[in-house]
């Protein structure tokens, strides 16, 4: 992607496992194992897959919260990947995040208005009244009233807690917000409310999303395009109108197979996965899929698939897939 904000090469994160009195490494989490995408410029990029895929590692890595193990991160052209503290610093307002616990994230000793307004005086971007003015706006953007800004974290709701950090994340006015999961915590009849909120705030301000999800029906409504993760590598990504009507990859098949459905006499896809995730310490050789895939071949078992270009804006990353959107 040739206008693309962020571009994410062969990222890698692993984690070492130690063991004993002298805590001597015994082995390794693979939570991310060379994982590559774009997010272009006012673009939303869903992030779905299981519980511990590696989605969060994968947006921590991206804004250097975790030090990636190897890999390349460029952001609006910048290699970030191994910058110091220091050096990173003046990339900071350009990226930030909505946790997914808005109440976690939120410092229960310090006011709203102060929270919103931190990030500001950190870079020493406003202060005095111009800082209280600047707070107060962003109050009104998110739909927060400005006389809450001397109400602390326990006084406001969950989905006001969220408000808030979204509040705190558009401070800087950022080009690009990484959201972790930051409806899952909600109530159902709230987080339509903040989705639609986040939609609005894109539409207004122009920055770049990347969103991870578990639930689909969310992923639909709010991405552009969708990347799909199982065991700390991508599967899958398309637009999304073309992975939902056209998934090409055995695990996104499952994942929309395993979406509740309303009405009883709807037709469903089949169930497609036996069997239970891998470890990540020891993950399986070849397709990491290829233990639960009931269309695995003896080549699935020694050869990594890569992604590959599968028309009409797919990528997937399976033996199976002969190019023309079917199983073979």
């Amino acid at each position: 992607m040739s206008d693309a904000l962020l571009e994410v090469t062969d990222l890698v994160k692993h984690y070492p496992v130690r063991a004993g009195v002298l805590r001597r490494k015994v082995g390794t989490v693979h939570a991310v194992d060379g994982v590559s995408f774009s997010v272009g410029v006012g673009e939303t990029l869903g992030l779905v897959g299981e519980s511990g895929c590696g989605k969060s590692t994968v947006a921590r890595a991206v804004l250097r919260l975790v030090e990636p193990t190897s890999g390349h991160i460029r952001l609006k052209g910048a290699d970030i990947s191994h910058l110091s503290k220091a050096e990173l610093r003046p990339h900071r307002k350009s990226m930030q995040i909505v946790f997914q616990d808005p109440f976690a994230s939120l410092n229960p000793r310090m006011t709203a208005g102060d929270i919103v307004g931190e990030p500001l005086g950190v870079h020493g971007i406003a202060g005095g009244s111009e800082l209280k003015e600047r707070v107060a706006r962003l109050f009104e953007q998110v739909g927060l009233r400005p006389d809450q800004m001397t109400n602390y974290p326990h006084q406001f709701s969950g989905g006001q807690r969220q408000r808030i950090c979204i509040a705190r994340a558009l401070a800087l006015d950022p080009s690009l917000i990484v959201c972790d999961e930051p409806v899952s915590a909600l109530d159902v009849s709230i987080q339509a409310q903040v989705i639609n909120l986040l939609v609005d705030l894109q539409r207004r301000h122009g920055f770049s999303y990347l969103f991870i999800a578990h639930d689909l029906a969310v992923v639909a409504h709010i991405c552009h395009r969708v990347a799909v993760m199982y065991l700390g590598r991508i599967v899958e990504i398309a637009d999304k109108d073309e992975l939902f009507a056209n998934p090409r990859h055995p695990y996104t098949q499952a994942l929309l197979a395993s979406v509740p459905v309303a009405n009883p006499k709807a037709k469903r896809l089949a169930p497609l996965v036996d069997g239970d995730v891998p470890s990540p310490v020891n993950p399986p050789s070849g397709c990491a899929f290829h233990t639960r895939c009931r269309y695995a071949m003896e080549a699935c078992r020694t050869e990594r698939p890569a992604l590959k270009d599968a028309g009409a804006g797919h990528q997937v990353a399976c033996l199976l897939n002969d190019g023309t959107g079917r199983v073979a």
